[in-house]
């Protein structure tokens, strides 16, 4: 049994009823999962207003059941979008996140960085110094909200968005200056074409600079095909897991760890590799 307790994106896991992939989850060994329920839930909606006390029993209850863990509650939304309307209508939904997190007993609503235009597009602008302090200025009311709450709002960088790098992030976490925000750490999504062969290194940095905030580990592999970095399954590209797997085991006992990038096929196999050590 692992020191870490490994999960999977339930919308990853063979289609069907939420019902259906929770108990898919436990039957593939999984102890926790991160939900994003946009993605999960079709037939009823999942609106702000949908996101009552009942439906937070309803949801505890049923992944209790299959004795699953809720690591992450995703909420993906642009904080740093010029449109005042849809910026508004983004705060609102992260605020209705963070009171159902609450509810659900899920300790972490999870979301990336964004990019400062209307459609969530890499460009230039993404990493500059206006961009960031854009994104600081609309994530502060949401921060406020999470220590209301009791929820950790983790944030996870990512090289195309705004907050790009491990230094990025640390100047984020300083300015804002809360317990309540934290770190989802990616490794794979600090790598593109243009660095992924110092990825040890990169990764070795992410721990040095934000490891005492890590919450959440979003565990993934990556290989270069066709000129492009392709994410995919653990244990099926070309990383070298020792590092953050030593980073784990030193320093965060029982972290909650979410494959990513997973199909139904290798989900089981993606799990017992990083249950293992991730040892090839």
């Amino acid at each position: 049994m692992s020191d870490y307790s490994v999960g999977i994106r339930l919308h990853d896991v063979r289609e069907g009823t939420i019902e259906e992939r929770v108990r898919t989850a436990h039957e593939q060994g999984f102890k926790c999962a991160h939900i994003a329920l946009s993605k999960l839930i079709s037939t009823y909606t999942t609106d702000d207003g949908a996101l009552t006390p009942g439906f937070a029993m309803y949801l505890k209850k049923l992944f209790a059941a299959s004795d699953l863990d809720i690591a992450v509650l995703g909420c993906y939304l642009n904080l740093a979008t010029p449109d005042a309307a849809a910026l508004k209508k983004n705060i609102e939904r992260y605020r209705a996140h963070l009171r159902f997190a609450s509810l659900l007993g899920c300790g972490v609503v999870g979301t990336e960085t964004g990019a400062p235009n209307v459609d969530y597009h890499y460009e230039e602008a993404c990493h500059s110094e206006e961009a960031l302090r854009i994104f600081i200025e609309n994530l502060r009311p949401v921060v406020e909200y999470a220590e209301k709450s009791g929820v950790i709002l983790a944030i996870e960088p990512v090289v195309r968005h705004i907050v790009y790098n491990p230094e990025r992030a640390r100047k984020v976490l300083d300015e804002i200056d809360s317990p309540n925000l934290q770190i989802i750490l990616d490794p794979v999504n600090l790598l593109d074409t243009w660095n992924y062969t110092d990825y040890k290194a990169i990764i070795r940095n992410a721990i040095d600079v934000l490891g005492k905030d890590v919450a959440i580990v979003h565990v993934k592999d990556f290989d270069i095909i066709d000129g492009k970095l392709v994410s995919m399954a653990a244990g099926t590209g070309i990383m070298d897991y020792s590092d953050i797997i030593g980073f784990i085991r030193a320093q965060k006992p029982y972290i909650q760890c979410t494959l990513e990038d997973t199909k139904p096929g290798n989900a089981v196999a993606a799990r017992e590799f990083f249950e293992n050590g991730a040892v090839r």
